[in-house]
């Protein structure tokens, strides 16, 4: 069998990217990807929108990194954002871009872009194959081969980008985890980043399904300090909470096994104390002879009034007539700040991103290459390096696969 310049193994964003730059280089590339399709988890991603990047400089694309800033400095240098845009652009994809800078394709589709980027590696010059990878060989401290399904695929050079583990139904297994170990590598602990909050489920559950929007999540450590404040859409359930505002809100929680949080919801972030309470004194004239917990119905919603009157510690039979100004004050504390406990986090398996990999001080970052093993190089959610919400992380993907691509093309 005749020695491919490149074997990339990993057909997600990031390996389709890397692959497409190989060829287009000059490099005879095989690309290896197990599943029958090209680009599996980015065609979910953004819940079937795909946000492919953020419009911004790389300044504040790097302020947005809180693991690997230093490390994809070079990388984002060499593929901007705005590369990014200008690539989908011309690969017949129009973008749009909305709230907070995030780009999006106008027909809201992910499949156009892993359509479009599948394209671009096959008109490249790519070639595909469907087969999961076994094992990597190597030889005098340098890659030689690939085995896959019992076939030894010879090589000069290879590009890992099996992603992480999670959404491991798209093929995230950790392979390339293994990999790495059996080259010698280090591989940092791995968790969810962008995944659902766990916290006081028997609270939660009461409210499961419960979907707010224009809502305003917290997260604050036991000392008080506020690490994330936003506001968006969350969604309560059995365990605790997910949706867009807890999945953001969980890439910031980076010391979760050594540190106690706590979620705060604003259910009103609209109106402050004084205004709230001249909206709570309008309804309870209006129903001035209901109980308490049935007065609460044209400012709240239905699942999460028995939780707020049970904080507030007013008697829910209590007729509102007789309800004092401090007992609305705390009233308004549990509207304006319902606290829940967190306990941790949803497995990684449930994850958009994977936090954690391969030990960056073992790759070169100005070419993706192993700093271990000549000819391996790396690219993806397979490093230690991911971003907060908002299109950074396929930013990521897409520079450090330009990067990777274009090191090894210069390396047959």
């Amino acid at each position: 069998m005749q020695t491919r310049d490149v074997v990339v193994i990993g057909g997600g964003a990031a390996g389709m990217f890397a692959a497409a730059t190989a060829a287009r280089n000059g490099a005879d590339v095989l690309l290896m990807e197990r599943n029958n399709r090209l680009g599996t988890k980015l065609r979910i991603t953004g819940k079937g929108r795909c946000n492919i990047t953020n419009d911004s400089t790389v300044t504040e694309v790097l302020d947005n990194i809180p693991t690997g800033r230093q490390f994809l400095q070079s990388a984002l240098n060499a593929f901007t954002p705005a590369d990014c845009i200008e690539l989908f652009e011309s690969l017949g994809v129009p973008l749009k871009t909305e709230r907070g800078n995030r780009v999006f394709p106008k027909s809201d589709l992910a499949a156009d872009v892993a359509e479009a980027l599948a394209r671009y590696a096959a008109e490249s010059g790519v070639e595909r194959m469907q087969a999961r990878a076994t094992s990597i060989v190597s030889e005098d401290g340098k890659v030689c081969a690939v085995m896959a399904s019992g076939t030894i695929i010879p090589c000069n050079n290879i590009i890992l980008a099996t992603g992480g583990l999670s959404y491991p139904a798209t093929g995230s297994s950790g392979d390339g985890y293994r990999f790495a170990k059996s080259l010698g590598h280090s591989v940092t602990a791995l968790r969810g980043s962008l995944v659902p909050i766990v916290a006081e489920p028997e609270i939660c559950g009461q409210m499961q399904g419960l979907a707010l929007k224009n809502v305003r999540l917290s997260i604050c450590t036991e000392k008080g300090d506020v690490v994330f404040t936003e506001m968006g859409e969350l969604l309560f359930t059995h365990f605790g909470l997910s949706g867009p505002l807890a999945l953001s809100a969980s890439s910031h929680m980076r010391s979760i096994d050594s540190t106690n949080y706590f979620a705060y919801i604003d259910f009103k972030p609209g109106l402050d104390g004084k205004m709230l309470d001249e909206r709570i004194l309008r309804d309870f004239g209006k129903y001035s002879n209901r109980d308490f917990i049935n007065a609460l119905g044209d400012l709240l919603t239905k699942l999460s009034i028995p939780q707020i009157v049970a904080k507030s510690g007013i008697p829910p039979h209590m007729k509102v007539h007789s309800i004092n100004r401090a007992q609305r004050a705390q009233l308004i504390e549990q509207i304006k700040s319902f606290k829940l406990e967190v306990s941790g986090l949803r497995p990684v398996e449930e994850a958009i991103v994977t936090s954690g990999g391969v030990d960056l001080r073992e790759i070169n970052p100005k070419t993706m290459e192993s700093k271990l093993v000549g000819g391996l190089f790396f690219a993806g959610e397979i490093i230690d390096a991911d971003g907060y919400t908002g299109g950074y992380n396929l930013q990521i993907a897409w520079s450090i696969g330009f990067v990777a691509g274009r090191s090894v093309s210069g390396n047959k």
